[in-house]
């Protein structure tokens, strides 16, 4: 059973927000506040850090004020994971429900 995080708003790092994550390895989801589509979801070898790396504008982001990842738009979750293969098999074993659930509802998820 995993155990995910509540949902947190993106934080805004203007403000001094910063990503409340593990540091080690672990599962995150990234969604849209308004539609809760998502729009990351992945596992890494260190949460924090990949989340962070979401919300980093792209080169010459300066020029359209958008950054990748716009802070109030958006929530994540994590889930922590013993081990980089443990968070591995977690996305995959989601993944795997997520198909599952699709072909039951005879819809198409992707």
């Amino acid at each position: 059973m995993l155990n995910w995080t509540t949902w947190k708003r993106f934080p805004d790092p203007r403000r001094g927000e910063s990503i409340e994550a593990p540091i080690g390895p672990g599962v995150y989801e990234v969604r849209e506040v308004a539609s809760g589509d998502v729009v990351a979801f992945d596992h890494a070898d260190s949460v924090a850090r990949a989340l962070a790396t979401l919300r980093k504008p792209p080169p010459r982001a300066w020029l359209f004020r958008r950054s990748k990842i716009n802070g109030g738009e958006l929530e994540y979750r994590t889930c922590a994971a013993a081990s980089h293969s443990d968070a591995r098999v977690m996305v995959e074993q989601l993944r795997r429900q997520l198909q599952a659930y699709w072909r039951n509802t005879g819809q198409n998820g992707g």
